[in-house]
């Protein structure tokens, strides 16, 4: 569900109430995806709630608001909703092509909101309305250990968005500047068959619902006047509600948003807020005048009338910052929402159901009859080139079968006949014809094909999935953010997961060990029973990962989750084709290994088989990430290899040292070959350290990557080609 503008969530509406399964909609192709709407930057949403409302009249003002007025005289409603969601804006552009960031509201909406943030894809808007890739810098776990006072990865300080830029000129060229807005790319995602998730997802509810009340309004009949509006700042203070009230005076108003329970005087208790399910939520507070209190009861009234689930709590109302005095809310006021998971974090999730419960009880209170259909429409394709559709293949460490057919897929039909698969699940291709008592070295070149991820472990009884970890990395770039689960039939399903206790606390941090993703974790798909869960085809064995998409970034290099170790994958791909299916003279076996992240498991098996069968290779060169402490948050100390300049031997890691002698040797076959080279040390191990008890030498190779483990990496493409050439070079003259 990536790219749905906030006005099509309608749709979804629409389709609740009418019966249609929302994950069967499409959204509406005539109008344009993901327009950002951080607080302040709500412009370009304002035009488009304008030209999408045109027929009705709207109406705007000095602060982006846009509202719509039906009927006159009194009384006069009014129902609004927020349209800004939390973000930041650029702060400076450094000599490097860094960006750095401010973030608005100044002040965080909770205690996880840029945690969450870092080493995840963005966008910048620049102020041609054009959309420039980009990620936040996180940490790369391999690096860490014995590192003193490292960064938490918790606070702006330490935000840095890569756009891919070697320096600031380049920056600017792209059109990128100073105060240009940065919204995280939100992974939208149908939540089992129950609801939507993302950052911002009741924002986009809020405003869906109100869009179609506001198309609904043609069959009330009413008296008074009703004016119905889309707040822009209202994460800054309320600046857009202080602004309609100063503008209209209404007697009585909805505010249509996040229902936050009402903390205890001294701030230290928060009741518990209502789940989903609980249907339509209103909130008004303890301390509200008799005609709140009213209005609240005569809304539940019309919820009774109606047959609709409701519930009432008291509700700290929206807050109005302002240096003076500002307007007063109207005595006859209201909260109403949808209960919500996790709010304001990329895991924000929302019920259709609850949502069809606020969209009806508006409808009755301003006497709307029920909408009947939705919208539909299509969505095209594009043509991948052998990197991205490694990439965009799901494979997480012992599910790695989609990933093997894209290599078999990828490789001259010439040589698809000479692969073999062994009882590990690698993809095994020979070349040469070299013999056991040859002179010719035994070469094997290893990659891995899987990537992290988890694994259904048990359904819980109240229907959420606990999962085991499939590999090592921050928790912080996956707990709280949507994921895909996949199923043993090769389809998907949503689902998020869940942060860990006490995330919405003050002073809340995130384990920064690189065995905190070993501590169990769970995954929630929407339902209420172990039952539910699996109605939906989801059982034990099924493994989960975060959605992902190979991004293009400024100049030749990219983003994407899995880049580690696709790359290599990509490498030997290249390198097979470049070769073909006759080399004379050699004895090559090239290798696409499973569950590297596992502890080397495919490559173990592989390498134990070799021995036993009195085939182990002389050399083996592993084809792996160089992790590489090219990011303003890293400790040059080590691993200081730059992205774009070339291939990397991984000389020294956690798993091996490689002989000075033939590191010296590849970089001088690269030099002969005019093929960029560095050569470092890092952190890690590689799939060519099992090979080394049975007799090989291991010369692991690899590319610079920022950000390892994390949906930011990033790299350079100049780099794979480099990484291809290299493994052909080696193959045919080593």
């Amino acid at each position: 569900m990536n790219g749905f503008i906030r006005i099509v969530l309608a749709v979804l509406v629409f389709a609740s109430l009418a019966g249609v399964s929302p994950a069967q909609t499409k959204n509406n192709p005539t109008l344009p995806e993901d327009t950002p709407a951080i607080s302040g930057y709500e412009q370009e949403l304002s035009k488009e709630l304008a030209r999408e409302l045109k027929e009705f009249s709207p109406k705007s003002d000095n602060v982006g608001n846009v509202w719509v007025e039906f009927g006159s005289g009194e009384p006069h409603r009014l129902i609004a909703t927020g349209m800004d969601q939390p973000g930041y804006v650029v702060s400076a552009i450094t000599s490097d092509g860094y960006l750095r960031v401010q973030r608005l509201p100044q002040g965080a909406p909770n205690a996880v909101f840029d945690a969450l943030n870092f080493a995840q894809p963005v966008w910048v808007l620049t102020r041609n309305a054009k959309k420039v890739n980009g990620v936040f810098a996180g940490l790369s776990v391999h690096l860490q250990p014995g590192r003193v006072n490292g960064p938490k990865m918790n606070h702006p300080d330490e935000l840095y968005v890569d756009l891919g830029a070697k320096s600031a000129d380049e920056v600017r060229a792209a059109g990128v500047d100073v105060l240009d807005p940065i919204l995280p790319q939100t992974n939208w995602m149908t939540i089992g068959k129950s609801g939507v998730a993302g950052l911002g997802a009741v924002n986009h509810v809020d405003i869906g619902m109100l869009t179609a009340l506001i198309r609904g309004m043609k069959s009330s009949k009413t008296k008074g006047t009703t004016t119905i509006a889309f707040l822009s700042q209202q994460f800054t203070g309320a600046r857009g509600l202080s602004r309609i009230l100063t503008e209209i005076q209404a007697s009585e108003m909805i505010y249509v948003g996040r229902v936050r329970p009402e903390q205890s005087a001294d701030g230290k208790v928060v009741p518990e807020a209502p789940k989903p399910g609980a249907g339509a939520m209103l909130g008004s507070p303890s301390s509200a005048a008799e005609p709140g209190q009213a209005f609240v009861k005569e809304l539940l009234a019309i919820a009774e009338k109606e047959k609709l689930k409701s519930v009432s709590i008291a509700a700290a109302a929206p807050r109005i910052a302002s240096y003076t005095k500002g307007p007063e809310l109207p005595a006859r006021f209201a909260e109403l929402g949808v209960p919500t998971l996790w709010p304001v974090t990329p895991a924000e999730y929302a019920s259709w159901q609850d949502a069809g419960q606020v969209q009806r009880l508006l409808e009755a209170y301003v006497g709307v009859q029920k909408p009947s259909s939705g919208m539909g429409g299509g969505a095209g394709g594009s043509k991948k080139n052998a990197l991205q559709a490694l990439v965009e293949a799901y494979g997480a460490s012992r599910h790695e079968e989609a990933v093997r057919q894209v290599v078999l897929n990828r490789l001259d039909p010439r040589l698809r006949s000479k692969v073999t698969l062994d009882a590990s699940g690698n993809l095994v291709l020979h070349l040469g014809d070299g013999k056991k008592d040859a002179k010719t070295p035994r070469i094997a070149i290893v990659a891995h094909m899987d990537e992290i991820g988890y694994e259904v472990k048990k359904i819980e009884d109240d229907g959420r999935l606990q999962v085991e970890v499939l590999g090592g990395g921050y928790t912080q770039y996956f707990l709280g953010h949507v994921v895909l689960v996949h199923k043993k039939d090769g389809s998907k399903i949503g689902g998020v997961l869940e942060l860990p206790s006490g995330w919405e606390k003050a002073g809340f941090e995130w384990p920064m060990s690189s065995r905190s993703m070993d501590e169990p974790a769970r995954v929630y798909v929407g339902t209420q029973s172990k039952k539910e869960t699996e109605e939906l085809g989801i059982a034990e064995g099924d493994f989960v990962t975060v959605p992902k998409e190979y991004r293009e970034l400024l100049g030749t290099r990219a983003n994407g989750r899995s880049f580690d170790d696709r790359v290599g994958c990509a490498a030997l791909i290249m390198a097979a084709n470049a070769i073909g299916p006759e080399l004379p003279g050699r004895d090559v076996t090239f290798v696409w290994s499973t569950r590297e992240e596992l502890g080397l498991e495919g490559a173990a098996a592989f390498a134990e088989q070799a021995a036993k069968q009195g085939r182990s290779p002389d050399f083996v060169f592993a084809i792996d990430t160089f992790v590489s402490s090219d990011s303003p948050l890293e400790s040059k100390r080590f691993a200081d290899a730059r992205i774009g300049e070339g291939f990397v031997v991984r000389a020294v890691d956690n798993s091996n040292i490689a002989p000075s002698e033939y590191v010296d040797r590849v970089v001088a076959m690269a030099r002969e070959h005019s093929i960029p080279v560095q050569y470092g040390v890092t952190g890690g191990g590689n799939d060519g350290s099992v090979f080394v008890r049975y007799g090989s030498v291991d010369v692991a190779m690899g590319w610079p990557l920022r950000y390892a483990h994390s949906p930011g990496e990033v790299i350079d493409t100049k780099d794979v080609d480099a990484l291809g050439k290299i493994v052909e070079v080696v193959a045919r003259q080593w």
